[in-house]
């Protein structure tokens, strides 16, 4: 089974559904709610994985929406719609797979099994241990300004599917809808 395959395997489509589902959110673009992916997805599943397929799905722009940060400051957003965030998280599932033994034990953030609680009992340890530099690092804007060539060349290195890269590279170029 190719990778683009195990991303379309309908466990794991269901498998996202749920998460999705799970993680409740509000609506995109589409204004569909969480509550209403079941009945899309059983209705259109078969017809958006043919398009992926064929390389002719399209991701609908991410609706901005901006949230209040602690400094009276506004982090900008985006808010996928359902159907393109169930199609992420599977897509997520099976790289997950791939990428997550990888990464640093000392990195927590959006990984399986891990939060900020984590975090700083990690930090706690290190601290019991006698370490006295703590270094917490975030990238601002990073999602806004990464270079899209260099992301899908550094996943072509481990991603050997073309049709799984050209969605990927779909998701990143969807666009913004700021304002309807």
């Amino acid at each position: 089974m190719g990778l683009i395959e195990m991303i379309l395997d309908d466990k794991n489509l269901n498998e996202a559904v749920k998460r999705i589902k799970s993680n409740k959110g509000v609506a995109g673009v589409d204004k569909m709610t969480v509550y209403e992916i079941d009945t899309y997805f059983q209705n259109n599943k078969e017809r958006i994985k043919k398009e992926i397929l064929e390389k002719k799905y399209r991701p609908q722009p991410v609706k901005r929406v901006y949230i209040p940060k602690s400094n009276a400051k506004k982090r900008p957003l985006g808010i996928p719609s359902v159907t393109d965030r169930v199609i992420q998280q599977a897509i997520a599932q099976v790289l997950m797979k791939i990428y997550e033994d990888r990464f640093s034990d000392n990195r927590f953030g959006f990984r399986p099994n891990r939060s900020a609680h984590d975090a700083l009992e990690r930090t706690l340890e290190y601290l019991n241990e006698g370490c006295e530099w703590i270094i917490d690092m975030d990238i601002e804007a990073y999602f806004d300004t990464v270079n899209h060539d260099k992301l899908i060349s550094i996943l072509r290195e481990e991603v050997k599917d073309s049709t799984t890269l050209h969605l990927i590279r779909k998701f990143l170029q969807a666009g913004i809808m700021e304002k309807d």
